[in-house]
Formats: C-alpha cells, sequence, structure tokens
C-alpha cells in the first residue's frame, strides 16, 4: 500500500524564499508564487510508493475594510488554489494583524505558524497521514518536527521538510538536533514547474 502524504505549505515563506532564491527585485509580484496541488505532486512523485493525500496551505488573510484591494485578490487567490485536485487542496487562514502604525508598517501574520504547527503534530497522532512534509524555513515549526520526530517508534509517522536550493552553501532548511529529517531540495527547474504567474489583483 503506498505512504499517505499531507504537504503543509506555509505559503507567505515559501513565497519569499522563492523570491529571495530565484527572482530578482524588479520581477513583477506575483513571481515567486507557486501552485499548491504542483508543488505537492513533484514533491511526492519522486517516490513511486507514495500517493498525495492533501496539500494544506497556510497564509494570513487581509481585512477586508481595511485593504479591499489585497483582500480581493487573496480571496482569488485561495478560491484558486482549493478548486484544484478534487478537494486535496485545503486552505487554512488566519486575520492579519494591523499595527496602529499601518500602512507605514506592514500587517503581519498572527498564529498561522502555530496553526501549522497544532495540524502537523495532531493529524500525526490521528494516524492521518503516514508521511508529513513541511515546506518552510520558520525555525518557530522546530518543536512540531521534534514531536512528530520522536513518534516514529517504526515506520511512520514520519517527517520530513522541502526546501528552496540554488547553491548547497546558501540554502536554508529546517532540522531538528540530531538530525534524521529528509530534506526535498527542490532547484530552479522545480520553482519553474510549479511557479503560478497568475496576477490575481485583476479581476477574472
Amino acid at each position: 500500500m503506498a505512504a499517505r502524504v499531507v504537504v503543509f505549505l506555509d505559503f507567505q515563506n515559501v513565497y519569499r524564499r522563492a523570491r529571495a532564491t530565484f527572482c530578482s527585485r524588479t520581477d513583477p509580484a506575483y513571481a515567486g508564487q507557486v501552485d499548491p496541488l504542483t508543488l505537492g505532486e513533484l514533491i511526492v512523485r519522486r517516490d513511486p510508493d507514495r500517493e498525495l493525500l492533501e496539500v494544506r496551505v497556510y497564509r494570513g488573510r487581509p481585512e477586508s475594510t481595511k485593504d479591499p484591494r489585497t483582500y480581493a485578490a487573496h480571496m482569488r487567490q485561495c478560491a484558486a488554489h482549493a478548486s484544484r485536485g478534487s478537494g486535496r487542496v485545503s486552505v487554512i487562514t488566519r486575520s492579519l494583524r494591523y499595527p496602529r502604525s499601518w500602512p507605514s508598517t506592514p500587517a503581519e501574520e498572527k498564529g498561522i505558524d502555530v496553526a501549522l504547527a497544532v495540524d502537523f503534530v495532531m493529524m500525526a497522532v490521528r494516524n492521518e497521514y503516514d508521511v508529513g512534509v513541511i515546506m518552510s524555513t520558520d525555525t518557530d515549526l522546530k518543536p512540531a518536527l521534534e514531536a512528530v520526530h520522536t513518534l516514529n517508534g517504526s515506520q511512520y509517522p514520519r517527517c520530513e521538510v522541502a526546501a528552496w536550493q540554488r547553491s548547497a552553501d546558501k540554502s536554508r532548511r529546517l532540522s531538528v538536533p540530531g538530525g534524521g529529517i529528509w530534506c526535498h531540495w527542490l532547484h530552479e527547474a522545480d520553482y519553474a514547474s510549479v511557479a503560478d504567474s497568475t496576477d490575481y489583483n485583476v479581476a477574472r
């Protein structure tokens, strides 16, 4: 039986790291975007004994009254993601936090890393996946990796990570003390194959 794989995407982190790794500052804002389902399928396709069960996308949600244009683009993008793969893409959001000095100070994601970490651990405990793959470089997620790593008494649940890579000496990935966490390194050709060049600011 194929191992059931769930991919957990820290969407803003994935986007920012893609821009930093493969794009230039003059590239349009959509450069760095990825299609979550295509990315999940790419990660799983490398092992024929695995099956992609779900891609879970974690991201902050703008407030419609404060930033209606960004909110509308966000909703279009979330709808596009959720419509893919016959229910295999789930979008989990938390409202952005707006500081008093906004908009001179950008809004911030609040609690989205916690939501991802809790789901990653609880789904492992409930046997809802055999392999959980986190794509993020946010070190706040390390305790979740460590927790699932300690559950692996035999073969499953297994925790892995994914990360962008241009050159080995400049790449970043999540790890835990003692190692033992496999990393799916994704290169520029991989990014090109999963990139989403849609401008969601434009209503369609």
